[in-house]
């Protein structure tokens, strides 16, 4: 069984805390994505699996057995970097084999296990080619193949589609899904890109600043963030903040801000607090609409300052609700800068946070 465990897993470098009391489940044959911003502890976290760097504090596991002293090679692992780490003076049959005449496999099984890599991942043309002959998504999949003529029980991959242009990198996102459908294995993935998080975990783990802050599936994450972070985190653009301050009581009740005016949603009318009370209200760029909306909406007033045709929508770059709004609609509208509008949110996708604590309500502790 090739789950991952890490129970208060620390990293410390001296008096920095790269990875802070980390408790995180991993499940047999999942994908789990570990995201966040620069220097959060993903990548260190990737590499205490690896054995790449010793555990400052707390115990981790693959399936039953405690691998924190266990060296890197007898751990059952293996990593695709985010540089190739290809030899160029040797075939893409050699770069794959290499591993395995290392620990002196008997050649005809490594035979058989080169083989069904190259298959699997379209190689098998390439298989006398040198590195320099080939493009950048095919030398990674080569790194993807060295890794899978392994046969691990974890695949740990660190950013493996940094180097790839926006083409290349769609392409091999879709192949290391199939990859990880047709091996059904466990996959711990890092990166800083939310986008690749989305589209390819089965769950995401957010970081920041080396804390672990919500672990979910793509959709929970996108629907109910913990806190702010993960709010403003998951999704593309960026979700708009603004703040707001509660006025009025029951079914009067709104929260008012500058240029921004929301009817209290039902959801939150136990958590908001008194009247008076400052909360910061959150609503995502695909959530704006121009024009008549059915259902009870809250509404924001904006001056359009940019406009970015897409084709089939406007990215909108507009200043109200007290800050620059990001709104994302259909370009029929045909948007022009210096445009005054009305934009208009679903009372259902709005989210409220906390200022203080920077929880989700009704997340976390509530102050009055």
């Amino acid at each position: 069984m090739a789950t991952v465990t890490f129970e208060n897993v620390s990293k410390r470098y001296g008096d920095v805390v790269a990875v802070d009391d980390l408790n995180l489940d991993i499940r047999d044959a999942e994908f789990m994505v570990l995201v966040g911003p620069s220097g959060c502890g993903k990548t260190t976290s990737l590499r205490m699996v690896a054995g790449l760097e010793e555990i400052t504090d707390g115990t981790l596991r693959i399936g039953d057995r405690i691998i924190n002293d266990v060296p890197p090679k007898d751990r059952d692992i293996a990593m695709v970097f985010q540089s190739y780490a290809l030899y160029p003076h040797m075939s893409i049959r050699d770069n794959l084999a290499f591993g395995l005449k290392l620990r002196k496999v008997p050649k005809v099984q490594i035979e058989a296990r080169v083989k069904e890599a190259a298959a699997i991942l379209d190689l098998s043309r390439y298989l006398d080619r040198k590195p320099r002959e080939l493009s950048g998504g095919q030398r990674q999949r080569v790194a993807l193949g060295r890794a899978i003529v392994r046969e691990p029980a974890v695949f740990l991959m660190d950013e493996p589609l940094s180097n790839l242009d926006a083409k290349l990198r769609v392409e091999t996102r879709a192949n290391i899904l199939r990859l990880h459908q047709r091996l059904n294995t466990t996959f711990v993935y890092v990166t800083h890109d939310q986008i690749e998080a989305m589209t390819m975990g089965t769950r995401i783990a957010v970081m920041n600043e080396g804390r672990l802050q919500q672990v979910g599936s793509p959709q929970e994450l996108y629907d109910r963030p913990i806190n702010r972070f993960v709010a403003g985190f998951i999704g593309s653009p960026s979700m708009n903040f603004s703040t707001v301050e509660v006025a009025g009581t029951g079914d009067s009740a709104t929260l008012q801000g500058s240029s921004i005016t929301v009817p209290l949603p039902p959801q939150f009318r136990e958590s908001v607090g008194a009247v008076g009370r400052q909360l910061i209200v959150g609503f995502r760029p695909e959530h704006l609409v121009l024009g008549p909306v059915t259902g009870a909406t809250a509404s924001v007033n904006a001056k359009a300052e940019v406009v970015e045709y897409l084709g089939n929508e406007e990215l909108i770059h507009a200043s109200g609700a007290g800050r620059d709004i990001v709104a994302i609609v259909d370009s029929s509208y045909r948007v022009r800068p210096g445009d005054m509008l009305e934009l208009r949110i679903p009372l259902d996708r709005i989210q409220l946070f906390d200022p203080d604590t920077n929880f989700a309500l009704p997340f976390g502790p509530v102050t009055a």
